[in-house]
């Protein structure tokens, strides 16, 4: 199947007789990559199926107003990660019995995931990631994992260059830490 540019996509999009088809081909082009980035916000993967349908729900009605200013990629990044923070509020909310955190929440069931591939080095390198405030654990998952460059990572969490780097460097600390004392 071919593939087809941001550009040719949002063309498609704007003419009506080929909206679904420029559907496919958004979801087509983003869905791995953007399934990846909720993953490792939400870490279960039903959550994480869930909150994809969301942000592709949320990227089809708002297409029509993308004002291609930054690249669809980051754009669809940006509905992704909201998303994501917005469903762990939610669940956050949902949950009062538990007196436990978002993040002991999340690193359990990590712990139960029967997706979770990882070996248990990087078991501990994801509860030592879960243990990082929310806006640390996204800068450093796009960072360290997808190798995201801060300019990129910059427009779609809309944070500056610098405050990224130093998130990044105060995030990479303290998972060393973490990983020391476990």
């Amino acid at each position: 199947m071919a593939h087809y540019s941001d550009k040719e996509i949002i063309d498609m999009y704007k003419e009506e007789s080929s909206r679904n088809m420029a559907l496919h081909h958004l979801i087509e082009k983003y869905q791995q990559k953007l399934y990846w980035q909720i993953r490792k916000i939400v870490i279960d993967h039903d959550d994480a199926d869930d909150v994809m349908q969301n942000s592709f729900i949320k990227i089809w009605k708002g297409l029509e107003n993308f004002k291609e200013e930054s690249q669809l990629y980051t754009w669809l990044f940006r509905i992704a990660t909201n998303e994501s923070l917005t469903f762990l509020r939610q669940k956050q909310k949902r949950n009062t019995t538990s007196l436990h955190p978002i993040e002991y929440q999340l690193s359990k069931s990590l712990e139960s995931d029967e997706f979770f591939q990882g070996d248990e080095i990087q078991l501990k390198l994801q509860q030592a990631i879960l243990t990082l405030p929310e806006k640390q654990r996204i800068v450093f998952n796009m960072r360290y994992y997808d190798e995201t460059p801060y300019e990129q990572m910059s427009e779609v969490l809309e944070t500056s260059v610098g405050a990224l780097k130093s998130s990044y460097h105060i995030a990479a600390k303290k998972i060393e830490e973490f990983l020391l004392s476990h």
